[in-house]
C-alpha cells in the first residue's frame, strides 16, 4: 500500500532552502510513501468566501484542493516569516479547511518541519500551522514537528537534522488515526 504525503512548502522563494528540504524528503522518500510537492500555492488567490463555490473557484485554488484532497496525510515544510507562518502557508490552509467540516484536510495527519536563519528554527510558525491546521479538522501529530535553526548548522547536509526530518516523514506516514482515537 502507498501512502501520499501532500507537502505545503511554506516558502514561494527560487532558492529556499525549505523547498530544497521538501525536495530531498521528496527524493529520499521511504519505501511505499509518495512524497508529493503541492505546486501552485502562490497563484492561489487569497481566501475569499465570495469566490469559493462551483462556479467562481479559481482553478488554482481547486487544484491544491484536489491535490491534498487525494493525499493521505499532509506535511508542511516552512520557515517562519515576522513570528508566525508564511501567509501563502496560511492561505493554503484557509482555502483546504473549507467548506467547514468537510474540508482537504479534515481527518488526515498533518505535521510541520522547517528551517529558519534565526536561533528558533521557526517553532512559531510551526505552532501557528499546527493550530490552523488542527481547526480546518486535521490530525495534527505533534511529536512531527522538527523545528531546526540553519544558523547552527547546515540543515541541507548535517546527518542529525536531516536523521530528524526523514524520521518526521517516516512517523507522518505510519501514524495510525484509528489507533490514536481509541
Amino acid at each position: 500500500m502507498t501512502n501520499t504525503i501532500a507537502v505545503l512548502v511554506g516558502s514561494l522563494r527560487t532558492d529556499s532552502v525549505n523547498r530544497k528540504l521538501a525536495e530531498i524528503l521528496r527524493d529520499q522518500a521511504p519505501e511505499g510513501v509518495t512524497v508529493d510537492i503541492v505546486e501552485g500555492l502562490a497563484d492561489v488567490p487569497f481566501y475569499n468566501e465570495d469566490i469559493d463555490n462551483p462556479r467562481d473557484i479559481p482553478a488554482a485554488a481547486a487544484a491544491v484542493r484536489e491535490r491534498v484532497g487525494g493525499a493521505d496525510r499532509v506535511l508542511a515544510v516552512t520557515p517562519e516569516y515576522n513570528g508566525t507562518m508564511p501567509a501563502v502557508l496560511n492561505n493554503a490552509i484557509d482555502w483546504l479547511s473549507r467548506p467547514y467540516g468537510a474540508g482537504a484536510m479534515v481527518g488526515k495527519p498533518f505535521g510541520v518541519v522547517g528551517t529558519t536563519p534565526t536561533p528558533y528554527g521557526g517553532k512559531w510558525a510551526h505552532a501557528d500551522a499546527a493550530r490552523s491546521a488542527r481547526v480546518a479538522g486535521a490530525v495534527v501529530v505533534e511529536d512531527i514537528t522538527v523545528s531546526q535553526s540553519a544558523v547552527e548548522v547546515d540543515v541541507l547536509t548535517d546527518p542529525d537534522v536531516l536523521a530528524r526530518l526523514h524520521g518526521a516523514v517516516r512517523a507522518l506516514a505510519d501514524y495510525d488515526v484509528a489507533g490514536a482515537a481509541a
